[in-house]
């Protein structure tokens, strides 16, 4: 029965699947069906894991746990043509699945599912290749793994800001990096793209690829699977930062060390600044510096660096230490979600003051973060058009706000209070004169009901017209994540 089932998946040409969304109706019998097919199709660089097995657990595991699932199976794919095939059968038996590289989704759903969870935990090799000036980063590593592994070598990559984000799902969606002033988004430092297709097809893509090299770019996951990614590569010397925490009755002063902060024009400045209430308070805030040099010039971080702190370990190192030294900033979450904001920094201290008040007491795991994340306005100009942003002459800071709770009960309040926060802030860009009409909302900080037109602006007839043309049969319809 099996064996037939794995013919069938591969005597079907492409075109002669269909694309009804049957996925829901099917049991999870068929689910494990499924999951026998592909174990007995792949080759033996690749596995699948039933619970209570250690590698199904971790496989399913996500930074916040309500954005985890039990899925029938979980398989982690060795090379590409494993991932092939695994594709064809799910394309063919319309089985929902999840593609996770490193799992910091906070969206239930978006990486995980109750089918086929494809873990890419095995894509975990870093190549630097120094004649090209390009780094080959698999697409199941963390980004702590990737700038450990250039750690000495005297070349960094544009990614990651803060440990435990995987270099999938944040690449796909655009990213931001300490380095992005200087350099662009993650997808502006992208040489080519190690893409399995929804028919099966492997693929690399480059800027010769035109429309796919425009669409995987901020497109996320939905034109396949990628499982590599060749970064451009770019000198790394020493740097200059860390984190800083002051008490709340400070806020005063950090308001007036942002404001002038933005007034920088050097691109080697980089910064992230919070407002916060972790239950049960009182509030506080905190700065994430950074410069790309092992001494910032005098008047850019002056401001943060007087200001009495409860804690601080901002210092000079190399580029590893600096990130490393951010681990202790990362909380593990029951329940999350975050919302892309407009910085207003005022309305940024209002609404934490209102919204912790207002749900004090609601949560024991209770937290509420307003971060401002101001970069160089000419960010968007170091790279081609993409899916993401819908239009590169119109910039916008990507600040948004993170919210965390333990007790299920909550999800419906605190998305509510996310949603009006968000709200509220938006109003008090318009206020203050800001034209917000098409600014692109990042894709990587959206919840899960936001528009497509929000986040890819004019760009969506183009991104759904190559949706149909690469993936005719919705290959990855039952996958999670926004679809064209």
């Amino acid at each position: 029965m099996l064996r037939g089932l794995v013919s069938l998946a591969f005597s079907l040409p492409l075109l002669a699947l269909t694309a009804p969304d049957v996925a829901e109706s099917r049991a999870p019998a068929d689910y494990l069906a499924t999951c026998h097919v592909i174990s007995a199709a792949i080759s033996k660089k690749s596995q699948v894991f039933f619970p209570p097995a250690p590698q199904y657990i971790a496989d399913n595991a996500h930074y916040a746990t309500s954005s985890s699932d039990s899925s029938a199976c979980s398989v982690e794919p060795g090379t590409p043509e494993d991932v092939s095939v695994i594709l064809r059968i799910l394309g063919t038996t319309r089985t929902p699945f999840a593609v996770k590289g490193g799992g910091h989704s906070l969206n239930p759903g978006f990486s995980s599912t109750k089918g086929v969870q494809i873990s890419m935990t095995r894509f975990n090799q870093v190549t630097v290749n120094s004649s090209a000036g390009t780094v080959d980063v698999g697409s199941g590593l963390i980004w702590d793994q990737v700038y450990e592994a250039l750690d000495g070598t005297g070349i960094n990559v544009v990614g990651g800001r803060v440990p435990g984000i995987g270099v999938a799902g944040f690449t796909l969606g655009g990213g931001y990096s300490w380095l992005s002033s200087q350099f662009g988004l993650t997808i502006d430092n992208i040489a080519a793209y190690q893409l399995v297709l929804p028919n099966g097809i492997i693929t690399t893509v480059t800027k010769g690829d035109e429309d796919l090299w425009f669409a995987i770019r901020g497109g996320l996951n939905n034109f396949g699977i990628v499982t590599r990614f060749t970064l451009v590569s770019h000198p790394q010397g020493e740097v200059w930062g860390g984190f800083i925490v002051y008490n709340g009755t400070q806020i005063n002063a950090v308001k007036a060390a942002i404001s002038a902060f933005v007034k920088t024009d050097d691109p080697k400045a980089a910064l992230i600044a919070n407002f916060g209430f972790v239950a049960p308070g009182p509030l506080v805030s905190s700065a994430l510096v950074f410069y790309d040099g092992p001494t910032p010039p005098p008047g850019i971080f002056d401001g943060f660096m007087s200001i009495p702190s409860l804690q601080s370990n901002v210092t000079s190192g190399t580029f590893m230490e600096f990130f490393g030294a951010l681990q202790g900033l990362i909380l593990q979450l029951a329940h999350g979600s975050s919302h892309t904001a407009q910085p207003v920094i005022e309305a940024f201290i209002n609404e934490t003051t209102t919204w912790s008040e207002k749900l004090t007491g609601l949560d024991p795991g209770l937290f509420l973060v307003y971060n401002l994340e101001p970069f160089d306005k000419g960010l968007f100009t170091h790279g081609s058009p993409s899916a993401y942003p819908a239009d590169r002459s119109i910039f916008a800071q990507p600040s948004n706000v993170n919210y965390g709770w333990e007790d299920p009960a909550n999800d419906d309040v605190m998305t509510d209070a996310l949603h009006q926060t968000t709200a509220a802030l938006h109003a008090a860009g318009l206020a203050q004169g800001e034209d917000l009409a098409d600014v692109s909302v990042y894709p990587n900080y959206a919840l899960a009901d936001t528009p497509l037109e929000s986040m890819f602006g004019a760009n969506v007839p183009r991104l759904q017209a190559l949706r149909k043309r690469y993936d005719p049969a919705d290959v990855m319809g039952p996958a999670g994540g926004f679809r064209f």
